[in-house]
């Protein structure tokens, strides 16, 4: 499981928070007619996102499925031959957000610049709950001991990176190291632009991910206090051979395409299935996705994270969605046929 994320957990709004389980699940079918614009879209650019985790997929169904995607000659007519929409319900609103790939200048080595690691996770992390971050950091507990993945030279930055949970590091005279998830120090995340709010230092609408960023910025001091108020911490690891072209490894350990994939709560939501959704707001997307990820503040019937690609652009594009609508998941008919009846315990 990734623990990135996800932009909208980190603005600390998490408004969407749905109470996943908290009440039955309700299960509706709809009709492709039923689903806003679903004409209108590129279904062959869902289809290629599909098959790049099918082959993943274990159950019997699922594999058929993926062995005639393989040869399918038409995308839309393909999903709409073998799929049922289905839309699950918790009673808790829809809420959709973003997340991205970051990119950060770092070296091999440290120096007066790069003096910020990015520790891989320790042998001896064992179970539970573990050091905090302020111990961590403040305290050097793991300096000396080898842990070291690379430098960075901005701790907002890193930190940041920790909230996503992968990313690329530059390093001097050109080459890119692309780290992923690799683990973390089992305390609880909480967020920093929630405790914005909660200081009367700004409104709710006032909270973003450059807001927060600048911030600390201004204020290093009550930064770092502010930063150590989420005991969560990232380990890493080093991605080996992934194609520069691709975005990161997601929870089906496949890179997640921009735009294609999605995180969700696969509690309830099966990785791998295409989910349409219905993202309101300003920008209005309704596109066919790919279930391929999954995060910690990520869950309920109706909650999505959106993966924007790559860099600062995708992280601006990323740290502005937090809209509601709604996402219905297309699973084989028979699938969803054997859901029925419409209520689930």
């Amino acid at each position: 499981m990734t623990v990135r994320a996800w932009v909208g957990p980190l603005l600390g709004l998490a408004l969407g928070t749905t109470n996943a389980m908290a009440e039955p699940l309700t299960i509706r079918h709809l009709d492709f007619a039923d689903l806003a614009d679903w004409a209108e879209d590129d279904h062959q650019a869902a289809l290629d996102a599909f098959l790049v985790t099918c082959g993943d997929l274990d159950e019997a169904d699922w594999r058929a499925l993926c062995r005639t995607a393989r040869t399918a000659g038409n995308a839309r007519d393909f999903f709409e031959l073998f799929f049922k929409p289905v839309l699950i319900e918790d009673g808790g609103p829809a809420l959709f957000t973003g997340y991205f790939e970051p990119e950060l200048d770092g070296a091999l080595t440290r120096d007066d610049r790069f003096r910020f690691p990015l520790y891989r996770l320790p042998p001896d992390r064992g179970e539970g709950p573990w050091l905090t971050r302020r111990q961590i950091e403040e305290e050097d507990a793991l300096e000396d001991q080898g842990l070291e993945i690379a430098w960075v030279d901005d701790p907002v930055e890193l930190f940041f990176l920790q909230v996503q949970g992968s990313g690329r590091i530059r390093l001097p005279g050109g080459g890119t190291l692309r780290v992923g998830y690799g683990g973390n120090n089992g305390r609880d995340y909480s967020s920093i632009g929630a405790e914005l709010v909660a200081r009367g230092i700004y409104e709710p609408h006032q909270v973003s991910a450059a807001v927060i960023q600048n911030w600390v910025r201004r204020n290093p001091e009550e930064g770092r206090e502010l930063l150590w108020t989420n005991e969560s911490f990232v380990f890493f690891r080093e991605l080996q051979d992934l194609d520069a072209r691709l975005g990161p490894l997601g929870a089906m350990n496949r890179s997640v395409t921009p735009l294609r994939t999605i995180a969700v709560d696969p509690a309830i939501i099966p990785l791998g299935a295409p989910v349409w959704i219905e993202k309101e707001g300003p920008a209005p997307m309704h596109r066919l996705m790919v279930a391929q990820d999954t995060g910690s503040a990520i869950k309920g019937a109706q909650r999505a994270d959106i993966f924007f690609g790559t860099g600062s652009s995708a992280g601006r594009q990323a740290g502005r969605i937090r809209h509601g609508g709604r996402l219905v998941v297309l699973l084989p008919i028979q699938r969803a046929y054997a859901m029925l009846p419409e209520r689930l315990e």
